[in-house]
C-alpha cells in the first residue's frame, strides 16, 4: 500500500496554476490526481504522486519557483486546526513540538529535526518519498511554510542566519529574496533553516495558555489513533538521521520512544529488516547528494558511512548499475557552470555533526 498523506499538503496548487494561466488538468491526470481530490483537504492522497505534481507542473508552467508560489500565499489557518494551538504556544520550540505531536493532523511526509550547537540552531526538514524522485518544488515549499510560520509566531524576532537548500538556485532568485529576506545558501549539505539558538525560545506576545489547552482538547479528540505506520516514521528518522552519521539501530530505535529489540520484531512482523531501510533511503538520498555538484564522491561516502570513496562506488554500481560519477555527468548539462559557492559558514560540517551534542525538539531526537 502506498504511503498516503493529507491533500491538505497541496493547499494553493490551484490557486498558483490560476495565477500562472497554467492548466493543470494533463499533469494531474498523468499522476492519477483530480481537483476533487485537491480540494478536499482531509483526503488521502499517495505522497510520490503530490510531490511527482509539483515537479511536473513546474516543468510544465516553466515556473522554476512553483512550490515557493504556493508557501508565498499560505496563512498559518492553512494548517487546519492545529493552527490555534500553534499560534497560542510561548515559544518556537513549544510549537514545534506541537507539530511533532499532531504531525498526523498535518504532514506526514515531512521530516524535521531541529539540532542546537554553540549559538546556533538548525532546522533540518526532508521530504519523504516512497521512491527516489526529484522532490525541489516539495522541499521548497516546505521549507517555505516553515518559515512563515517561524515569522508569524516571532515576528520582528524572527532573525534566521540563513535558509539552505541542497539543490542550485533557480534562474531567478527574486521571489526567494522576498520570502525570505536573508542569506540564500544553495548547494548546501542540508534543507533547512539556520537561526540563533535564542529564537526557539523568544516569548510569543499572542500566546494564550488557556485557548491554548482548549485548542490542544479539542486536537486531542481528533487524533488518528492508528497514526502513520512505524515503517514510514522509522524512513523519516534515517532520512534526517543517514546524513549525520547517526542512522543507527540504537538511535532510530531511541527516536521511536522503544527498545532496540522491540523495533526489530516489529519491523520484522510487517517483513522488513532495518538494513533494508537503511538501503533504501540510502538509494533515495545519494541521488540527491549527486545532484549536488559541490558534493564531492569522498564527501557523500563519509556522510553515508563508507569507510573510502571507492566503496560508494562499488554500492553505487550494484544500486543503479553504474558508476556515481557517469551518473553525475549525465545529470549535468552540457556547458553548464557550477555553483562555485563553496560551502555555506553557517552550519556545522559533517564530521563536526557527528561529534557535537545535538539537541532536538525532544529529549528522544524525535522526528517529524
Amino acid at each position: 500500500m502506498p504511503m498516503l498523506v493529507r491533500a491538505a499538503v497541496l493547499t494553493k496548487y490551484l490557486d498558483v496554476t490560476q495565477n500562472l494561466g497554467f492548466n493543470p488538468h494533463d499533469v494531474m491526470a498523468v499522476v492519477g490526481l483530480s481537483k476533487a481530490q485537491l480540494q478536499a483537504p482531509e483526503y488521502r492522497i499517495p505522497i510520490d504522486a503530490a510531490v511527482r505534481l509539483l515537479e511536473d507542473s513546474a516543468a510544465a508552467s516553466g515556473c522554476q519557483t512553483f512550490g515557493l508560489s504556493m508557501a508565498e500565499s499560505r496563512q498559518l489557518s492553512d494548517f487546519g486546526v492545529v493552527s490555534l494551538l500553534l499560534s497560542h504556544q510561548r515559544t518556537l520550540r513549544e510549537a514545534l513540538q506541537v507539530m511533532v505531536r499532531y504531525r498526523h493532523l498535518m504532514n506526514d511526509s515531512l521530516a524535521i529535526l531541529v539540532e542546537e550547537a554553540g549559538k546556533m540552531t538548525i532546522i533540518r526538514t526532508e521530504m519523504v518519498t516512497e521512491s527516489p524522485m526529484p522532490s525541489r518544488q516539495a522541499t521548497e515549499l516546505a521549507i517555505g511554510v516553515m518559515f512563515r510560520l517561524c515569522s508569524t509566531l516571532l515576528g520582528s524576532h524572527w532573525h534566521p542566519y540563513s535558509v539552505n537548500f541542497m539543490h542550485q538556485p533557480p534562474d531567478n532568485l527574486h521571489l526567494h529574496r522576498r520570502l525570505f529576506g536573508c542569506n540564500l545558501e544553495f548547494g548546501s549539505e542540508f534543507n533547512g533553516i539556520v537561526c540563533p539558538n535564542t529564537s526557539l525560545d523568544t516569548d510569543n506576545p499572542h500566546a494564550d495558555p488557556a485557548m491554548a489547552h482548549y485548542a490542544q482538547n479539542y486536537l486531542d479528540s481528533l487524533q488518528d489513533h492508528e497514526g502513520a505506520s512505524l515503517l514510514f516514521e522509522v524512513r523519516k528518522a534515517i532520512y534526517l538521521l543517514l546524513p549525520m552519521g547517526r542512522a543507527t539501530i540504537e538511535h532510530i530505535a531511541q527516536s521511536q520512544g522503544m527498545k532496540v529489540r522491540t523495533l526489530q520484531r516489529r519491523l520484522k512482523d510487517d517483513g522488513y529488516a532495518f538494513n533494508d531501510l537503511i538501503n533504501d533511503v540510502r538509494r533515495a538520498l545519494a541521488l540527491r547528494y549527486l545532484e549536488n555538484p559541490n558534493n564531492s564522491l569522498s564527501h557523500i561516502a563519509d556522510m553515508f558511512g563508507f569507510s573510502m570513496a571507492s566503496s560508494f562506488t562499488r554500492w553505487f554500481i550494484n544500486q543503479f548499475g553504474m558508476p556515481p560519477a557517469v551518473w553525475r555527468s549525465a545529470q549535468q548539462p552540457s556547458g553548464s557552470p557550477l555553483n562555485g559557492r563553496g560551502r555555506p559558514q553557517a552550519f556545522l560540517s559533517t564530521r563536526q555533526k557527528k561529534t557535537a551534542t545535538a539537541g532536538t525538539v525532544t529529549a528522544k531526537n524525535r522526528c517529524l
